[in-house]
C-alpha cells in the first residue's frame, strides 16, 4: 500500500472512484516512490513522471486522499477518495459571479498537449471574451507565432511538453512576438519543477486544476503588468 495518509482525513461523507488493473504489479520499492515528480519506471523519452505526481497533488488539494495496493503478479488498484458535496448549487449566485469576473479581449497563444485540458481551457478563456489562437504542440505553436506574432498579446503554456519544455517555447517565439508575456501552467507545483532546472524563478506561474474565476484573475495580471 502507498500513498495513503489519513492523518489528515477529517470525519465525513467520502466518495471513492477506484481504478484497477491485471498487471505485473509494482515492487514495494516502486510504490515508495509512485508519487514523487519526476519518478518513472519508463524508459529515457518514453515519459516525464509528472502523470501520478500530478493525481496526488490535484486529490491532495481538493483535501481527498489516495491509497494504492499493489503486488507482483497481482496488479494494482488505486482508491481516490474526495470529500462530498453536499450543499445546493446557487445558481443565481452563480450566474452573478461569472458576471463579475474581469474580463478582457486581447489575443492570447494557448499551448497544451492534453486535447481536454487544452479544448477546457480554450472555452473558460473565450468565454472570458479572449481571442484565442490553440496549439496541441510547441512546433504547432512556433508556426502560429509566426503567422500571427504581431497580434499576440499573451502566451500561455504548459511547461511539460514532448519535445519542448515551455520555457524553451518561450525563447524560442519571443523574437515573432514583439513585447510578448507569457504565463506558464503546470499539474505541479512551482518549487518542484524550478527544483528540476525545468523552469526559472519568478516566472509568471499557474497550477492546475484552476477555476474560471482564478484564471481571469492571473491572465488580468500577467497582461496588464508593465
Amino acid at each position: 500500500m502507498s500513498g495513503a495518509d489519513f492523518s489528515e482525513c477529517k470525519p465525513g461523507e467520502y466518495v471513492m472512484l477506484s481504478v484497477s488493473d491485471n498487471g505485473c504489479g509494482m515492487e514495494a520499492d516502486v510504490l515508495s516512490c509512485l508519487f514523487e515528480p519526476f519518478f518513472t519506471t519508463k524508459t529515457l523519452g518514453r515519459g516525464t513522471g509528472l502523470g501520478l505526481a500530478i493525481v496526488y497533488g490535484a486529490v491532495k488539494q481538493n483535501n481527498g486522499f489516495i491509497s494504492v495496493h499493489s503486488k507482483p503478479g497481482q496488479g494494482t488498484v488505486f482508491k481516490i477518495y474526495l470529500p462530498r458535496y453536499l450543499e445546493e448549487a446557487d445558481n443565481a449566485a452563480s450566474a452573478v459571479a461569472e458576471n463579475q469576473l474581469v474580463r478582457g479581449h486581447e489575443t492570447i497563444l494557448l499551448v497544451e498537449d492534453e486535447p481536454m485540458v487544452l479544448q477546457m481551457t480554450v472555452k473558460m478563456l473565450q468565454l472570458l471574451g479572449y481571442k484565442v489562437i490553440a496549439a496541441a504542440s510547441p512546433a504547432e505553436a512556433i508556426k502560429m507565432a509566426k503567422e500571427n506574432g504581431e497580434n499576440i498579446d499573451l502566451l500561455i503554456t504548459d511547461v511539460v511538453m514532448p519535445g519542448m519544455n515551455g520555457q524553451d517555447l518561450v525563447a524560442s517565439i519571443s523574437g515573432l512576438c514583439p513585447n510578448l508575456k507569457s504565463l506558464f501552467m503546470s499539474g505541479y507545483a512551482a518549487e518542484i519543477i524550478v527544483k528540476q532546472g525545468i523552469l526559472n524563478k519568478n516566472v509568471n506561474f499557474m497550477q492546475k486544476p484552476f477555476s474560471l474565476k482564478n484564471l481571469a484573475i492571473k491572465v488580468r495580471e500577467v497582461i496588464d503588468a508593465p
